[in-house]
This record gives C-alpha cells, structure tokens and sequence, in this order.
C-alpha cells in the first residue's frame, strides 16, 4: 500500500523530470488527481503540543500508555486530558492521543520489584545432635485446651 505522501511525490517527479502534465502523471501511477491536490486543513497546534510536553516534562506518570489506547473509550479520561481541559485548552482525546504520539512522548515505567541476584547457597543439614531446633505452630496447643 503506498501513502498519499508517497504519490504525490512521485507525480511531482514525473511533472517536474519527464515534463508530463499532472494528469498523466496520475493516469500513469494511477491514482486519483484529487489526492494529489488535496491540502490539509489542520489548525496549528504548536501551543498544545508545548504544554503537553511541559506536563509531560513535570510530570512524568501523567500521559498515555499502549494499553490506554485501547482502554481508552472504556476508562476515564486520562490526567493529561483533564488537566489541559482545566487549563482551557479544550481538545479530544484521540487527537490528544496522536499528538502525543508524534512528539514521542511516553508514561515513565515504575520500576519493579528488586530480586535476589545470583544464585543463594544452599542451607546444610545439621551435623551433630541439638544443632537445628524448629517449632510446628499449626499443631501447638495451650496445656489447658485448643
């Protein structure tokens, strides 16, 4: 499957090096003359993408992570959402979600549980009488009853 992006540079390259018109340049690739044409209309979000990375910057567990994505329509909003809506910058939460993304921002992990490193030496045995005393506690009783 190839981009839009994709044709349109390869249409430019046959308008501009094989001095082909635009139209038969798609007719050659084929694709629609429309896709080549079309410019996006997306507003500038240069002043949400800065404070989200500032957020993101302060604090770093607030954001979005892979399994939010798809439990996204499921759970609350997530903290980055709310706090960029209290702050007035109103915006959806897909498209807070892909702008994340493009900035590669990501949840800082929590690290996880410390473990043993290396292999533990093995308990010995006792060698002489009374060396090893141990107590069963689910089978004592108390002298005068349970």
């Amino acid at each position: 499957m190839v981009t839009p992006a994709a044709e349109r540079k390869a249409v430019a390259h046959l308008v501009e090096k094989h001095g082909m018109s635009e139209r038969r340049a798609c007719k050659a690739i084929g694709c629609c003359r429309m896709t080549i044409r079309y410019q996006s209309t997306r507003p500038d979000d240069t002043v949400l993408r800065e404070r989200m990375r500032t957020i993101a910057r302060e604090r770093r567990r607030f954001g979005y992570t892979l399994a939010d994505r798809r439990l996204l329509a499921i759970t609350e909003r997530r903290r980055l959402h709310v706090m960029l809506k209290r702050e007035g910058l109103a915006v959806n939460h897909k498209k807070l979600f892909r702008l994340y993304r493009e900035e590669k921002l990501s949840v800082r992990r929590r690290g996880g549980r410390k473990r043993a490193i290396g292999t533990r030496a093995p308990m010995f045995g006792p060698l002489r009488p009374n060396e090893r005393w141990s107590l069963n506690f689910v089978s004592d009783q108390f002298t005068d009853g349970p």
